[in-house]
Order: C-alpha cells, then structure tokens, then sequence
C-alpha cells in the first residue's frame, strides 16, 4: 500500500508519529441524534469514534500518577461531552468540536480522529480529522465542574442502622454527594516521626473508607483529583480515601492529623462544595467559605 493510501485508509494510530508517546481510545460506539437530512433528525444512529492523541512525555521518567498524565476518561469526555452539548448536524463539526476539547488539556500535543456512521447505508460512512496543539485554539468555553455536597460521617453515623436511608435522601438531591469519615476504630501506631505518623493516620482514615464503601455498594473510593472530577460528572456517591490528594498537594494541612474533620473542611474548599455537613460536633467557626452545618438524623 502506498503512502497516500495509508494516509487515506489507514487507522489513525498507524498515522501519529512513532517517536512520540500516543494514548487512544478504539472503536468507541456511541447513539446520537445527528445528521443534517430530515430522515435522520428524531432518530437515534450508532457513531464509531477512534482516537489517537500524541502526548507530550516522551522520555521522560514515568512516576504511576493518573494526575499527572491525559487519561482516558478525558478523551470519553470530550467525546459524549460535545454529543450532550447539542445536536449536530455535521460530522465534521462535532469532529472539530472533540479534537480541540482534547486539545486544551495541556499534555495533548495532536489529535488524529475519525468518526463514521454505521447505520447510514451498507458501510461505515466517515470523516477523520487531524489537529494540533501548535494550532490556536478558539475561546473556551466555561464547563464548569458540579459543586458537591459533602457529609462527614462520624463513627456512629457510619455504624448506624439507618445508614442506606440516609444515604437515599442524599442521592435525591441535585449535587453529587462527597462523603468523608474519621479514623477506624482502635488505637492507631505511633511513630517518634512526623511525617510517618502522617501517612499512619491518613491510612486510618482509609480504612474507614473502605468499611463505608462496603456496607453500601453505591459508595466509591477515590483518591486522585483525576478520580473526583471524574466522579462527581457522572453524579457518583464518592468517599474520599485522602492520601494521595494531601500527600500531593502543597496547601493542605501538614502534619500529623489530629482532628479527620479538618481534612474534611479543606476538601470541602477544594472542591467549592455548596455545603458541608458533618455528623458530631461542629468545628470552632473559622475562616472557611463553604456552609457548614449540622447533619440532620
């Protein structure tokens, strides 16, 4: 096969440059109602998306941080979120759409995409576009994150019979729900060490976590920053496992941790949480921006 017809009809990733790191999402079917003649409008028709991106990277020493590289829920993103902004006529244009979303994620450095219709005619019917960081993209448009309700659950909040009611009247509320909890119950090690004593307490509070996420199944651990963004637009029932946020970030308490509520209140500002409720007693008022108030029963 030539080049010009490996250019024409070969896969996207047989086009990105192979001395640069790659990351791709294959034959991703999604319904939409697309297209711009009067039979295709009201009417769902299967979409195929293949996509290629070359990252920035290459060479560099990989440190295993989901944070820190483009992840595959930013492409799937940028796929069904462009489909949930409107309906498109063209193929192209959603094309278009997708690639430059991608595009504004700082790791992306060109993004190869084909989309076809599968349910148009005998074949796949397509277009397939390539774009590039070096290129300027057009204004951005706002996508703001969903702001959280988070719940502090103490150990008797957790331990509580009534604990699948009160999550029920949670996920009947608009935000997504955040939940944080305390230590495990038990004395925890000492160490003479700060920082050891640090990561001892942190993993007592996941313990917890996990004990939470397991007596209700809507419950999901997170740890990353990547994980609650993802989680919180797809309007899951979360419980932060908070290590590896504290660890990585530069404004968060330091230090051993006396007080899990405290933790909690520093995610609630993160995160731009509309409320923070907390089961047990309240903290001293302090310059916090978010509400805080008691859980009610």
């Amino acid at each position: 096969m030539s080049t010009d017809l490996t250019r024409a009809f070969g896969h996207p990733e047989a086009r990105a440059a192979q001395s640069r790191d790659r990351i791709s999402v294959r034959d991703l079917v999604l319904e939409a109602d697309i297209g711009a003649f009067q039979l295709e409008r009201g009417r769902s028709q299967r979409l195929r998306f293949n996509v290629v991106v070359e990252v920035a990277g290459a060479g560099e020493p990989k440190d295993d941080d989901v944070d820190r590289i483009l992840s595959y829920d930013k492409i799937t993103e940028a796929v069904t979120g462009e489909l949930a902004a409107q309906r498109f006529n063209l193929l192209e244009t959603l094309a278009d759409d997708i690639a430059t979303r991608i595009l504004r994620e700082p790791q992306a450095q060109r993004v190869f995409l084909r989309i076809e219709k599968l349910d148009r005619g005998p074949g796949a019917l397509g277009v397939e576009i390539e774009r590039s960081a070096d290129a300027p993209l057009p204004p951005q448009m706002e996508d703001p994150l969903p702001h959280p309700l988070i719940l502090h659950l103490d150990e008797a909040a957790l331990n509580a019979a009534d604990l699948s009611a009160r999550l029920d009247r949670l996920a009947a509320q608009p935000a997504p729900v955040v939940l944080t909890v305390g230590f495990a119950p038990g004395p925890r090690p000492q160490a003479d060490q700060a920082m050891a004593q640090r990561r001892i307490d942190l993993l007592a509070i996941e313990q917890n976590a996990w004990r939470l996420a397991a007596r209700d199944a809507r419950c999901m651990v997170v740890a990353s920053r990547t994980e609650i963004d993802w989680a919180m637009r797809q309007g899951k029932m979360l419980v932060w496992a908070p290590s590896k946020l504290v660890l990585d970030t530069p404004d968060a308490p330091k230090g051993p941790v006396q007080d899990p509520v405290v933790l909690a209140l520093w995610l609630a500002e993160k995160l731009q949480a509309v409320q923070m409720q907390i089961c047990g007693p309240l903290p001293e008022a302090g310059a916090v921006s978010v509400p805080v108030v008691a859980a009610q029963d």
